[in-house]
């Protein structure tokens, strides 16, 4: 991906929240953090993630995930599980979730229609999917995470992709 000159603009954030923060959404955090900088969109997109449960507070990325990552070349080895905040919502323009028990949480802590508009499946990026939602590959195998991560990282183009135009304009 050929980097893009980018013009100083308002800072576009997005919030990837799984359950627990320690599989699917560190994938999408360390897939999306490689894409921003081989677009050289540093200063223009910043990328996050946090769980819906506190249970992992603080704990590195599952084993399997770092692994997963690791076989394409991510880094998620300095990961540490957080909670989502509702209070972020204000500072957050996008918050991706990877199944209906997530996107539901998530708008009822967003508290109003605006906040709960920027609740999105990550899926809804990816016209070739055929599924809604991203399995939970925590009490599987590596070949699961590893499909898993082959999911996120084709919803995660797609979406990465609807948003370079307006990236690239400098609108947020």
């Amino acid at each position: 991906m050929a980097r893009v000159p980018v013009e100083p603009g308002p800072v576009f954030r997005i919030c990837f929240v799984c359950t627990g923060n320690i599989c699917r959404s560190p994938m999408a955090e360390a897939v999306f953090r490689r894409l921003i900088t081989a677009g050289g969109y540093e200063s223009r997109l910043e990328v996050s993630s946090a769980a819906t449960g506190d249970w992992h507070v603080g704990e590195r990325a599952d084993a399997r995930t770092i692994a997963a990552l690791a076989t394409r070349g991510y880094d998620a080895t300095g990961h540490r599980a957080r909670q989502f905040d509702p209070a972020w919502f204000a500072a957050l323009d996008l918050v991706v979730v990877f199944d209906r028990g997530q996107e539901r949480t998530l708008r009822e802590w967003a508290g109003d229609e605006h906040a709960g508009a920027k609740v999105q499946m990550l899926l809804s990026f990816d016209e070739s999917s055929a599924s809604a939602e991203v399995p939970d590959p925590y009490y599987s195998d590596a070949v699961l995470f590893d499909s898993v991560l082959a999911t996120i990282e084709r919803a995660s183009v797609a979406l990465f992709r609807q948003l370079e135009p307006v990236l690239r304009q400098g609108v947020s």
